[in-house]
């Protein structure tokens, strides 16, 4: 398996794990200690869920929590007026605190992987308008952390 593939895993399980905590309550070492032994790369309830790599997610999950005053604050600034984040569906703030995380703190990802990998993880979710406000906010929000990259043209 490709490291792009491991780190997708990582993606959509730290998506799947900040989900838990807010909807269960749990903390982050407990649903570290959770996906780590009963989801990632395991087969539950005949779904084959995907591998992923441990120190990405790590980061990822730890970092959403380490940073998330600022992370939310970047995503609300980001959002319509009067739709802050926490009137957002729970899954969509999931995959917004990930990918704006991502964004801010994980420089040696590119800024367009970051925002593809985190469209594809709204796909996994939703089919409808869900996905096109995960790319719209997060195209934006690289656009104010990356500005670098996205004022050069796309290679």
């Amino acid at each position: 398996m490709s490291r792009s593939e491991m780190r997708r895993g990582a993606r959509l399980s730290a998506v799947q794990a900040l989900y838990e905590m807010e909807v269960g309550g749990r903390g982050v070492v407990e649903a570290m200690a959770e996906f780590e032994a009963f989801w990632i790369g395991k087969e539950v309830e005949d779904i084959e869920l995907p591998k992923a790599e441990i120190a990405f997610f790590r980061d990822l999950l730890g970092g959403v929590v380490r940073e998330q005053r600022l992370v939310d604050r970047s995503v609300d600034d980001l959002l319509a007026s009067g739709w802050p984040l926490k009137r957002v569906e729970a899954v969509v703030r999931a995959i917004l605190r990930a990918g704006a995380y991502e964004l801010a703190f994980r420089k040696d990802v590119p800024g367009r992987a970051v925002i593809s990998e985190y469209v594809a993880v709204a796909r996994s979710f939703y089919e409808g308008d869900e996905v096109g406000m995960v790319n719209a906010v997060l195209d934006r929000m690289a656009r104010d952390v990356r500005a670098e990259e996205f004022d050069a043209p796309a290679a």
